[in-house]
């Protein structure tokens, strides 16, 4: 810790003391907290660094590039603390713990189940070997929901177009979760959107909850996102969402010709496979479906378009008509990645990075079993993404590289016949 960093805490030591009587103990504790936790941080990125601000030091690996503001929340209230950024590489401080707040959301959803009366006798256990076996309070459950419910509703609720810029690649899905509503215990869908940014990491943009995914569910929600600012693409201006991935929903496909109608659409491959297994059997399916994967193999767009012919008219002089058909109806939905750069392929080809997250969503779940109420999904879930798209965001590695990204602006410009704009990508 530098000489200027104990000089700060020692200043605001003697200031609370100073005070008397004048400022509550609570903030004292909050304020001694937020100094010392910030001490921490800053010693921690000196130590990545190897050198302090301003000093010279032939150890030094990287220099500092601003700060962003983070909010804790702890039992002495919320903590703001500045977090460096750094020109190379990215910080994220290891005291403040991963998934902490999803630990603590979980918590206040059995919690609340067991106070509810509603929870199950694997519940009851859980409850009591978090150390509640003489109950928990309805205050104490109420406190630590208000908590949670505010800062996931900050993240679920904020713009979309303020950090980032936009999105060229949005990926869509659905999971299903057991809600009780008016005594009922009901299967309510849970929508999600990750997207990629234009500088290369991925993003959580927004969950629902709904019935169904009907066309109107997924049109609002649709609708919410570009009212948060997710851009859309136009004739005029290509740079917005380009690319939608997603499984072959009726109600999804309208939705997003309606809301987003600059963008073209990816059929994920692997729920086109399970379609295909469905169709067949799990036995005869394997060999036709490792045929229609040869087409994914393929190293150029033409390359891609010939294989896929091939393996058409193989099926159907195979005698699998009905699979022919369906790969012939769905080219021009299977191939959309083909018009995008190369190195985003094996990205953008399948729902496959967003359905992780859903078994992230659902190992959670799994634990609750059966939500109390739509709120408790919103604040586990809502949880679950903050922590996800904290880790995606502040994360080292791009999940598509910078300069793929400025190959796939030239596309897009391309495609449209638009002039280039040669901004400096953003984030």
């Amino acid at each position: 810790m530098t000489h200027q960093h104990q000089s700060a805490l020692k200043g605001l030591i003697n200031e609370l003391l100073d005070s008397g009587q004048e400022l509550q103990r609570g903030e004292a504790q909050r304020r001694l907290l937020e100094a010392a936790m910030q001490e921490l941080i800053e010693a921690e990125v000196t130590a990545r660094i190897g050198a302090g601000r301003y000093e010279r030091n032939p150890e030094r690996v990287t220099r500092r590039n601003g700060t962003r503001e983070k909010k804790l929340a702890t039992p002495s209230g919320t903590l703001e603390l500045t977090i460096p950024k750094l020109r190379e590489g990215s910080f994220f401080p290891s005291l403040l713990e991963p998934r902490r707040r999803v630990d603590q959301a979980l918590w206040s959803v059995i919690a609340q189940a067991w106070i509810g009366g509603v929870s199950t006798r694997r519940v009851d256990a859980l409850v009591k070997a978090l150390g509640n076996e003489a109950g928990i309070s309805r205050s104490t459950v109420s406190r630590i929901c208000s908590e949670i419910d505010e800062y996931v509703g900050e993240f679920l609720h904020r713009r979309l177009d303020e950090a980032s810029g936009w999105y060229p690649y949005l990926w869509l899905d659905a999971t299903y979760l057991d809600v009780r509503i008016g005594g009922r215990v009901v299967s309510q869908a849970v929508v999600i959107a990750t997207g990629c940014a234009v500088n290369g990491h991925r993003q959580v943009l927004g969950m629902a909850i709904g019935d169904a995914e009907t066309t109107d569910f997924w049109t609002e929600f649709l609708r919410s996102l570009r009212d948060r600012g997710l851009k859309v693409a136009s004739p005029s201006d290509p740079l917005g969402v380009a690319v939608v991935v997603s499984d072959a929903h009726e109600g999804l496909k309208h939705a997003v010709k309606a809301i987003l109608p600059g963008a073209a659409w990816q059929r994920c491959r692997v729920h086109f496979a399970r379609n295909v297994t469905r169709a067949l059997g799990s036995a005869r399916s394997k060999p036709v479906n490792a045929l229609i994967g040869t087409i994914f193999a393929q190293t150029t767009a033409e390359a891609v378009e010939a294989c896929y012919k091939h393996v058409t008219d193989n099926l159907e002089a195979s005698g699998f008509t009905d699979i022919a058909s369906m790969l012939d109806k769905a080219q021009t939905d299977l191939t959309t990645f083909a018009k995008m750069p190369a190195e985003h392929w094996r990205k953008i080809w399948s729902n496959n990075p967003i359905e992780r997250l859903n078994r992230e969503i659902k190992r959670r779940a799994d634990v609750v079993q059966i939500f109390p109420d739509r709120g408790s999904v919103t604040r586990l879930i809502g949880a679950i993404l903050l922590e996800q798209h904290e880790e995606w965001h502040y994360g080292e590695r791009r999940y598509l590289s910078e300069t793929s990204m400025r190959r796939l602006i030239d596309t897009l410009h391309e495609h449209t016949n638009t002039p280039v704009n040669r901004l400096p990508l953003t984030g």
